[in-house]
């Protein structure tokens, strides 16, 4: 027998739980059905050796969205943030490069390599401020579909172009982000390459592209554009990642939010264009006349849904949609944290560095994504190693470390090869250049969980591994994210919405695909009193 409930959330990731507990506080029935045996997709928090707690897949706290923070009063049920030391760079011949937000001390570092650099910097960081401040703005807003000539559809269009006009002249900025590549877009300002690598980095994070690509310098903007002045800061969550998915969950519950884990999806029930509810794996059938999905745009109308219930046109947009990644994770336990070989405690002003970026120059990162582009993995990969242990006691043995190493690039395809055979060299390349600037770290590992694109592929059934759900280039974001026409949280089917990183602003943990697709939902069909209001 079919149980019925206002709205159901296929998925109990960060952004499933954040629309589920808005829709729930708003006074909708509302059921969030996770897969997994814990909510939290990506942002989870897991035992994976005794003693030792990992941030599974994301690792650092950046872009939570403050209004989510607030709203649903994460910081109440259990939402702890924990400071991490300035962006330590190590750079070939033992030295560093410190990357802080204290805007003297890391021209003060600049200027070791290029005094001309250093007193560009802040300029650059008021242009890159400026920008950002309007895609901050963007980010909570609905895309509008420029396509349509309905009056509704002009006049969304007119409002936000209308709400934007004292930017106006500012948009070549947006436009040059977006077109331009990151290297292009920094040698504006900069001329040394170590410099310019510092901040580059950002746009290969989780992309298949190098900091040559055209496009690529928007991607620097999207891991800079958290803000979180007087809302819990940015760094290590105590507990871990899944800290955030928890306090989600329980303020969602708070509100009478109904969670079900182990629910894996088998179809989303569709009659006459419009959405009935969702059947099971298991041949549970849950009904309701809104169903949201966490899922990637790709899982859920290639999958979930009979192709007969979709427009044509529509899914072959979606098959367009690209989802290729490169991005690998590998989480140790460790007996200390990396030894870097050029650091000097009392010049940098902390005991150990607890979040690091390897990778010296604008070539280093190219020749990164060369080697992944021709179908290989690289021979030295960027990474970025995260110590969360520096400042949380609570996820490793007492005197042990958990270190987080994310990077790229590691082909979801080996072209003339296989994982199989190949994931142990891959592993060796990646110790290899840790040992570059940290040398005998492999000494201090206790264990390791090795995660290609493969392996977040089937664990979080996210189509090829990636953690952004899809690229964010310029023709996959904002009206056409995931596709044209269906970038408003909506869908082909009514009353079947995407609240999940498949929609804009796109991936990263920030709260906002599941924040802004509930706001549309109760556009749609309202609030409800509580029982008892």
């Amino acid at each position: 027998m079919a149980q019925d409930y206002d709205a159901i959330i296929i998925g109990g990731g960060h952004n499933g739980l954040t629309c589920g507990a808005y829709l729930a506080k708003a006074g909708l029935s509302t059921l969030v059905l996770e897969r997994r045996p814990m909510v939290g997709g990506a942002a989870v928090s897991e035992e994976v050796f005794k003693g030792f707690t990992f941030s599974v897949f994301s690792y650092v706290m950046s872009l939570l969205h403050p209004k989510v923070i607030e709203e649903l009063e994460l910081a109440r049920y259990g939402l702890k943030v924990l400071p991490a030391t300035d962006l330590y760079c190590p750079l070939r011949d033992d030295d560093y490069i410190l990357y802080s937000d204290d805007v003297a001390r890391t021209q003060a570092q600049f200027a070791r390599f290029s005094r001309q650099d250093a007193e560009a910097y802040p300029a650059f960081l008021a242009y890159l401020q400026e920008s950002a401040a309007i895609l901050r703005k963007l980010q909570l807003e609905t895309p509008p579909d420029p396509s349509r000539r309905d009056w509704k559809s002009f006049k969304d269009l007119a409002l936000l172009l209308w709400r934007y006009r004292e930017h106006a002249g500012e948009l070549y900025r947006v436009i040059d982000l977006f077109t331009q590549s990151a290297d292009v877009f920094l040698s504006r300002w900069f001329r040394n390459d170590t410099i310019k690598a510092v901040l580059a980095y950002y746009a290969s994070i989780g992309s298949f592209t190098g900091p040559k690509s055209p496009g690529s310098a928007y991607v620097i903007l999207h891991h800079l554009i958290g803000e979180h002045e007087g809302a819990g800061g940015w760094g290590f969550v105590r507990g871990g990642m899944g800290a955030i998915s928890d306090a989600l969950a329980t303020s969602g519950q708070s509100h009478g939010l109904k969670i079900k884990t182990n629910a894996e999806i088998d179809k989303v029930l569709v009659d006459d264009d419009r959405v009935l509810g969702v059947v099971t794996k298991s041949g549970d059938e849950y009904r309701a006349k809104v169903v949201a999905s966490n899922a990637s745009a790709k899982v859920l109308f290639l999958d979930l849904i009979d192709p007969s219930d979709l427009p044509a046109v529509f899914l072959d947009e979606i098959k367009q949609f690209r989802t290729y990644s490169t991005a690998f994770k590998i989480n140790v336990a460790a007996k200390r944290p990396p030894q870097y070989k050029g650091f000097d405690a009392e010049k940098c002003g902390f005991e150990v560095p607890s979040y690091v970026h390897m990778a010296p120059d604008i070539d280093y990162l190219e020749r990164a994504y060369d080697d992944a582009k021709h179908g290989w993995y690289s021979y030295r990969p960027f990474i970025t190693a995260v110590v969360p242990t520096t400042v949380d006691n609570s996820i490793a043995p007492e005197g042990k470390h958990v270190v987080n190493l994310f990077g790229g690039h590691a082909p979801y395809n080996l072209r003339n090869g296989s994982w199989q055979q190949q994931r142990g060299d891959f592993v060796r390349n990646v110790m290899n250049t840790i040992h570059e600037f940290a040398p005998g770290f492999a000494d201090d590992v206790i264990d390791m969980q090795v995660l290609l694109p493969p392996d977040i592929e089937e664990i979080l059934n996210i189509p090829h591994g990636h953690i952004f759900h899809g690229e964010l280039s310029p023709d996959q974001l904002f009206f056409m994210r995931p596709v044209p026409r269906f970038a408003d949280y909506r869908t082909p089917i009514k009353g079947l919405y995407q609240c999940g990183a498949s929609c804009h602003p796109g991936g990263g943990v920030s709260g906002l695909p599941g924040h802004n697709a509930a706001r549309e939902i109760l556009k749609d069909v309202g609030t409800k009193k509580k029982r008892g209001a």
